[in-house]
């Protein structure tokens, strides 16, 4: 699956050499240097590694109170890695990480490109902004409640620049912000704008002049219009989107990050992760209004990147909203190209990511049957690699899979060490 047209190409050979693809082509066309590793995958269908546009790689919750006042940034980081392999198995090559404490997921995205651990590629943001008692803040407990650290609280335009500034200073990718009230936190609303216009505007301006996109986590309408006309590149979420905001998104070409799902596992699980009543209404309400306003999204042509928010449920999950936007009314293929060349085209890298090509970094997933047929496949990745390949076995020394020529080093110290390939079983 090129992806690029939504057309599917049958008996093809894919040519990688180091990280990269060299060439694509019918099997006859592609010419196999003689030392080159054969992987067989015929008889399924290969495709480009998925992108997660939405994700806090670096947590997950398991308690409300323990997540919030019994660990610490340590306890945190020591488990990432976990979670950055569980997401790459998922068939998750890429993610875009929205917010992490103490620049952990800057250095989570530095240990994996520099081979110590199993990962996704990683566009980080660093801490989102949030103002004083917003989502991003903690909120609802004791004034004498403090917590060393760094957050991403701010005030004012200047508060704004400056945080800005540093968060880019320290690795930032893409700068995130809370335009509304959240789910998970515990103010009063849930939709509400939280910045104002200037100050949202001041966000976009500050981080454009450094070469960054926003993003914006936006649950209430109000605050998703303000959003889009400030120029954020994405809305986080968008539950309450209507008429007139779908208007404004096709208008500045801003992009939806719907995070389905993840609304589900709240009402879901919630009680279970001992989330407070008021927290379980919240998703309770946005959960009964939300897919109305996704549905006319699609069917106006609004671009879906995909995301999860990943992290509020487990990581590895991350397929659980390809089903749901194929029920809201996307096709299979549009589903499969929100998560491939439309969040390519997000992140600003459509020339490495998101599709089947030669120079494209040879980052694939494969299933064995047809996700046009069945889009539920997906949530079954037996074969994927962001350089990194494994294969799923019925019955040792016999690979199940598909057609494909991938070059693979002989020894690891021809590797490129700072993306090393390795050829790995499924789960060792």
């Amino acid at each position: 699956m090129k992806n690029l047209n939504g057309k599917i190409l049958e008996r093809q050979v894919i040519l990688v050499e180091r990280e990269k693809i060299k060439s694509v082509g019918a099997e006859g066309s592609v010419t196999i240097p003689a030392n080159a590793t054969i992987i067989d995958l015929a008889g399924a269908t290969v495709l480009p590694g998925f992108i997660d546009c939405h994700t806090h790689i670096t947590a997950q919750i398991e308690n409300y109170l323990d997540d919030t006042f019994r660990k610490s940034p340590i306890d945190v980081a020591v488990a990432a890695h976990i979670f950055a392999k569980r997401t790459l198995e998922a068939g998750f090559t890429a993610c875009r990480d929205v917010g992490s404490g103490e620049f952990i997921d800057v250095a989570l995205k530095k240990a994996i490109n520099t081979g110590k651990i199993v990962g996704p590629r990683l566009f980080v943001a660093g801490h989102g902004l949030s103002v004083t008692g917003g989502h991003g803040d903690l909120s609802g407990f004791s004034p004498y409640l403090h917590f060393e650290g760094f957050d991403g609280v701010v005030d004012g335009v200047d508060e704004i620049r400056k945080k800005i500034r540093w968060n880019i200073k320290y690795g930032a990718d893409v700068i995130k912000f809370t335009a509304t009230a959240g789910v998970l936190s515990e103010e009063e609303s849930v939709g509400a704008p939280q910045f104002s216009f200037e100050e949202m505007k001041a966000i976009v301006e500050e981080a454009t002049r450094w070469g960054k996109k926003v993003a914006a986590h936006a649950h209430g309408v109000e605050g998703i219009k303000m959003a889009i006309q400030a120029g954020v590149a994405s809305i986080e979420h968008g539950s309450l989107l209507d008429d007139e905001g779908i208007t404004l998104m096709k208008k500045h070409n801003t992009y939806l990050v719907p995070t389905v799902y993840v609304g589900d596992s709240v009402e879901k699980f919630g009680k279970q992760w001992n989330l407070p009543e008021k927290l379980l209404e919240k998703a309770r309400m946005i959960n009964a209004r939300k897919r109305e306003g996704y549905r006319k999204a699609i069917q106006a042509g609004v671009k879906i990147a995909y995301g999860t928010d990943a992290g509020v449920f487990p990581h590895g999950m991350n397929a659980a909203d390809f089903r749901l936007l194929v029920e809201l009314g996307m096709t299979p293929m549009q589903a499969i190209q929100s998560a491939t060349t439309v969040a390519a085209e997000l992140l600003g890298k459509s020339d490495l990511l998101g599709s089947i090509q030669s120079g494209r970094y040879a980052d694939l997933v494969a299933v064995k049957a047809d996700p046009l047929k069945d889009i539920s496949v997906l949530e079954n990745i037996p074969f994927h690699g962001r350089c990194t390949f494994s294969i799923q076995r019925d019955r040792p020394g016999k690979p199940d899979g598909l057609r494909g020529v991938f070059r693979v080093p002989r020894q690891r110290d021809q590797c490129d060490r700072s993306r090393r390939f390795q050829f790995l079983e499924h789960g060792r």
